[in-house]
């Protein structure tokens, strides 16, 4: 599945759509677990299209499926470690749009505040919140 053995190619292979990172941040930062919840992410995805970056991030081992205790019709998604491993990436995203793109996104002053004063402190409580919802 690599194109090469490159790391940031591999990289790409497992998240280098316009979708698969916003799946991952609803349910890092916004603690979205359903399908439905998913589908209300405010750049506005199609059924298919996160019917497809679900499936996708599950066969890359990034999110697990399970089914939901309340209805065992549905399925909640969580992330797993290697999901959760991607955090320091999200923060350094935010922090690098916080640098160059401050003026034009809503950008959480308090987060970006957070990740400049402890990084670490930030990203363990992130994992402790995403944890907690398990």
């Amino acid at each position: 599945m690599n194109r090469s053995d490159c790391p940031i190619s591999n990289v790409l292979d497992h998240l280098g759509d316009r979708w698969s990172l916003l799946v991952i941040r609803d349910i890092a930062f916004f603690g979205k677990r359903a399908y439905n919840e998913l589908l209300q992410s405010s750049e506005g995805i199609a059924t298919n299209i996160l019917s497809s970056r679900l499936k996708s991030l599950e066969a890359s081992s990034i999110i697990k499926r399970q089914p939901d205790p309340s209805d065992r019709r549905r399925h909640i998604y969580s992330l797993t470690e290697s999901g959760k491993d991607l955090l320091p990436v999200l923060i350094e995203m935010i922090l690098w749009s916080a640098k160059h793109y401050s003026d034009t996104l809503d950008i959480p002053t308090e987060l970006v505040q957070k990740a400049n004063e402890d990084r670490d402190a930030l990203i363990n409580q992130l994992m402790d919140q995403i944890s907690a919802r398990e």
